[in-house]
């Protein structure tokens, strides 16, 4: 039987009328799924904390595809009033939203809380993207076909969910745990959410992905530690582009036969790098029951409520 051939950014299809949010998209992944995306005609949102970065970011992109259609709308996953900003300030120049890439996440960082006391990590990653996600929801059910991909991690694997700890604020932080929790709840998000999805009758679906080991600035901050010294050298021989990263998510985001609750990440050397296919993830994020109780512990958290019927408003 002949192998199918490796998928590459080559393989995206045109996306002209189409828009685009990606959350984290002044650098690394999320600025290299910008690029692809609006080097094939889609108007792209560039949803960003830093707005100084935002537009380095629109500068590097304008300054090599002149004609494409980028803009910056400024984000704070951490801040529910400025989620809600957002989508209030996104509705008014647009109605529909093809793809939603919830990619931007804080990784290893020193314990501290979000703007509305959430353990960063975990309000960030997981309870502001899921707090987005509703929040857009509108534009997204008004448009058939639309995609919604979240970005997790192979560190999900080193996670477990406690609910009764859930955002540590019982003690326990390590600078790990919390960003594999967060990167377990993004799966647990997505494929509830495509499960609520089918429920609905929607026509739109949520999938998953993840860049393996690739080269970013989200942990930026722990080469400064000494073991992140010595390690490098070895690390280098594993890490791959930031644009080879992104593909995972644009596979999920863009290729005519990616499906509802697939999970896209590199082909190879442990699902490090590669080129993206469809990939497992554990056990515990396939748990229904912890699936449902984090839908409920995040509606509470965030007050966003999911309104899937004929609306297709979240509260």
């Amino acid at each position: 039987m002949a192998r199918r051939p490796r998928w590459t950014s080559e393989q995206i299809p045109d996306l002209a009328g189409r828009v685009a949010v990606v959350t984290g998209a002044n650098s690394g992944i999320g600025l290299e799924t910008v690029r692809e995306l609006a080097r094939r005609g889609a108007r792209t949102i560039l949803a960003c904390r830093s707005e100084e970065r935002g537009r380095r970011g629109i500068g590097e992109l304008q300054a090599e595809m002149p004609d494409s259609s980028v803009e910056l709308m400024k984000l704070d996953l951490g801040s529910l009033s400025s989620i809600q900003a957002f989508a209030h300030d996104f509705a008014r120049g647009h109605t529909r939203l093809d793809m939603l890439i919830n990619n931007a996440g804080v990784m290893a960082v020193p314990h501290s809380l979000t703007e509305d006391g959430f353990e960063s990590q975990m309000g960030v990653n997981h309870l502001g993207h899921f707090a987005l996600t509703g929040r857009l929801l509108e534009p997204l059910l008004a448009t058939p076909g639309a995609r919604v991909v979240t970005v997790s991690s192979v560190g999900h694997r080193g996670a477990t969910m406690d609910f009764e700890n859930l955002l540590f604020e019982n003690g326990g932080y390590t600078p790990f745990r919390p960003y594999w929790r967060s990167k377990l709840a993004n799966l647990l998000f997505t494929y509830e959410l495509e499960r609520r999805l089918r429920s609905a009758g929607a026509r739109v679906s949520a999938l998953a992905a993840h860049p393996g080991f690739s080269s970013t600035n989200i942990g930026g901050h722990l080469s400064r530690h000494w073991y992140s010294r010595i390690q490098e050298p070895l690390m280098s021989a594993f890490i791959q582009s930031a644009a080879m990263g992104a593909l995972p998510t644009l596979r999920a985001a863009v290729d005519p036969d990616a499906e509802g609750g697939q999970f896209y990440g590199p082909s190879g050397l442990g699902g490090l790098r590669g080129h993206p296919v469809v990939v497992s993830s554990n056990a515990a994020s396939h748990n229904s029951e912890y699936s449902r109780r984090l839908w409920r512990v995040s509606e509470e958290l965030t007050g966003v409520h999911y309104e899937l019927g004929s609306s297709g408003a979240a509260g």
